[in-house]
């Protein structure tokens, strides 16, 4: 079996590169890929947005915008798949540009990692798109909040945690957020769209330890859409 993980690039780098984050996500993947093979999807995080922070300003174009944000995205797929690398896990060294070439470098390695494969397509998109080109059956979708509540849980002390949710109930959740770029949800609409369709389970979860237990069959905090 193949798990599919998408890492927020918020994870990796919030304001600067997460050591600490890193370690727990080499012992979790170091866990993982003695029983199973792991592709791992990074967003493009701090770096992205200031980028194109800065080239908003002088009213570049969206398609260098795009380009610009897909380069962040492998520069931290670079540093994950390099880190896990160092430390006795068996990954990729060039970055996939294609699913073909995630598959490729997938019957060679234990852990594939990589960033954005194309314009037009988010992190998390990408990451949908993998799992259902490699009939992955799920994606584990790693982000910096527990999972999803029925309100933004940092504006409203009232807001409920859900623990499952149906495809069908989140879409209807989906299609009352106002996405904009920067913004951040536990999941974007082209992922929805392309789970919900494959029929794919989606775990929402924070934290590598977290991410080991849920692949393992453990008990685990976080959400389940199926």
């Amino acid at each position: 079996m193949v798990i599919v993980v998408s890492v927020g690039g918020s994870i990796i780098v919030p304001d600067k590169v997460d050591y600490g984050f890193l370690v727990s996500l080499k012992k979790a993947a170091y866990e993982i890929t003695r029983k199973h093979n792991m592709v791992i999807c990074t967003g493009g995080g701090y770096t992205a947005r200031e980028y194109i922070s800065i080239l908003k300003k002088v009213k570049a174009d969206n398609k260098t915008l795009d380009m610009v944000g897909i380069d962040a995205t492998r520069l931290n797929a670079r540093l994950v798949a390099s880190f896990l690398s160092a430390n006795n896990i068996k990954c990729n060294k060039e970055i996939p540009k294609t699913l073909e070439e995630v598959k490729a470098l997938l019957n060679k390695n234990n852990c594939v990692v990589c960033g954005g494969l194309g314009p037009g397509k988010t992190s998390d998109g990408t990451t949908a798109e993998i799992a259902a080109y490699l009939n992955a059956g799920a994606v584990y979708n790693m982000t910096n909040v527990k999972g999803l509540y029925d309100k933004d849980p940092r504006k409203h002390k009232d807001a409920r945690f859900i623990a499952k949710i149906s495809h069908e109930e989140f879409h209807k959740m989906m299609s009352k957020v106002k996405e904009r770029p920067g913004q951040h949800f536990v999941l974007d609409s082209e992922a929805e769209r392309i789970t919900r369709k494959h029929d794919m389970k989606v775990i929402i979860l924070k934290g590598a330890d977290n991410l080991r237990k849920a692949v393992q069959g453990k008990r685990f905090i976080g959400t389940v859409i199926e």
